[in-house]
């Protein structure tokens, strides 16, 4: 039994070449094939420079168990989402390690319909399977085809079905692919609106992908990675700017004054939106910070589901509840209309359209609400001890003043007035802080610290 230790809940990462490599690779092909025994498979792969051989030992396992290949090259995750569910496909495998560090690789599964295969969804099966298996280092037969394939301008044509293009005013964007795989998308969303006439501009940073990433792993989650897009869009006097991780699932916002939006507000903001065009729809939300969506989604005459956090909880949830939009704080964002998956597209598409049929900036969209809600963001903690321990003692300090405390991820207690969430990372000793207030930022940043140093107790 060779143990493999780049599993995760929902997907796959691991360090090349001690977690990952072609032999582990080739066996996660493999396995995939026995349990999914799928007639055809859709592969593509960010621009990591380990992916394209880790994406051919994939290819090579899922092709000798008999598997058809349609192979997209160089894509975002969000494409194989697509191909998956336009092509009817039985599943699909994106080679990707997202933000992590440039030394890592990883894939993400789904079956049909573009459904997540995540750990209790077939993900541990394959591990197991996997584990089992011979290292591969013997010439094997492989009986599936092989196809280049490409499914770009019926993508494209799909995720603008959610925007009426007519709608989008003069505008200036700037755009950061971060050297990773959002550039073609890029070039092809301007292709399009220079053939609709548009009056829109694209002041590109990074857009060539480039797997050495010599401006560090595009990340802009880490504030060190939001300054080029700021610069720029103070520079160009852009009314909007946009950056992407390397795999582009995730959107991150920027308004008019290169101030970056926490994913947080942009939430309330798209579940608004939704509802409408969709009266009394049900929109997904995580319990990190959920004061502002929660109360937007009502005003707007819809329904709040608070869901897990994680791609493949809000994924099902949003099937279980046929919600038309949910999002993350982390700058997830997942549509009915698109197969229930996450696009890193979608958003600032929509976001565009906004600020031009309100003929207003993107700063004062989002103004009153953070002022309403304000928020420490996401904090995260290294421990020496063990997290869970840790959560427990702060809970017990907290629970007895608590208006109501909810378990769904980690702890979030209502204290009335300010409320926090705290959760453990599945991979690492690190513990995620959340605070917000009503009205109140002091109260925010009075909070934030005192519980900093109550985690930094141990």
């Amino acid at each position: 039994m060779n143990q493999l230790h780049c599993f995760n809940t929902s997907d796959i990462r691991g360090k090349i070449p001690e977690q990952l490599n072609e032999d582990i690779a080739w066996r996660i092909g493999r396995a995939t094939a026995e349990w999914l025994k799928p007639e055809t498979m859709v592969l593509g792969a960010d621009c990591r420079l380990s992916s394209p051989a880790i994406k051919q030992a994939v290819i090579d396992g899922l092709r000798s168990a008999g598997v058809n290949i349609l192979d997209l090259g160089s894509c975002g995750t969000e494409e194989i989402y697509f191909t998956v569910s336009h092509l009817k496909a039985c599943g699909g495998i994106m080679i990707t390690a997202s933000h992590n560090p440039k030394d890592y690789n990883g894939m993400k599964l789904v079956g049909k319909d573009s459904v997540p295969i995540a750990s209790n969804s077939g993900l541990n099966t394959i591990k197991q399977l996997a584990e089992s298996l011979d290292t591969h280092n013997e010439v094997v037969e492989l009986t599936g085809s092989y196809k280049e394939t490409s499914t770009l301008d019926a993508y494209i044509q799909h995720i603008l079905s959610f925007i009426d293009p007519n709608n989008l005013k003069p505008l200036k964007l700037v755009v950061n692919a971060g050297n990773g795989t959002a550039g073609h998308v890029v070039n092809a969303i301007e292709s399009n609106f220079k053939k609709m006439g548009l009056p829109v501009e694209f002041i590109k940073l990074l857009n060539e992908p480039d797997g050495h990433f010599p401006h560090g792993v595009p990340n802009p989650l880490l504030p060190d990675a939001r300054q080029q897009t700021s610069d720029a869009i103070v520079h160009h006097k852009a009314d909007m700017g946009i950056a992407w991780d390397g795999d582009f699932d995730r959107c991150f916002l920027f308004d008019e004054k290169g101030q970056f939006i926490e994913g947080y507000y942009i939430v309330g903001l798209l579940g608004e939106a939704f509802l409408s065009h969709h009266p009394a729809a049900k929109i997904i939300h995580d319990p990190r910070l959920t004061w502002n969506t929660i109360d937007q989604v009502n005003a707007a005459g819809g329904t709040p589901v608070l869901c897990r956090t994680g791609h493949s909880h809000i994924k099902t949830m949003m099937r279980e509840q046929d919600a038309v939009y949910g999002g993350e704080m982390s700058a997830h964002h997942y549509f009915r209309d698109f197969f229930y998956c996450d696009s890193g597209m979608i958003p600032w598409l929509l976001v565009a359209e906004l600020i031009s049929r309100k003929q207003t900036s993107l700063s004062t969209l989002v103004k009153e609400r953070i002022a309403l809600y304000p928020s420490s963001g996401e904090i995260n903690s290294r421990l020496t001890s063990d997290p869970q321990k840790t959560i427990e003692r702060i809970k017990a300090i907290y629970q007895p003043d608590a208006n109501s405390i909810d378990t769904t991820d980690g702890i979030s207690l209502d204290m009335g007035q300010w409320r926090f969430n705290l959760r453990r990372s599945n991979t690492e000793p690190v513990i995620r802080l959340n605070v917000e207030s009503r009205q109140n930022t002091q109260l925010v940043n009075e909070k934030t610290k005192e519980l900093l140093a109550l985690i930094k107790e141990g």
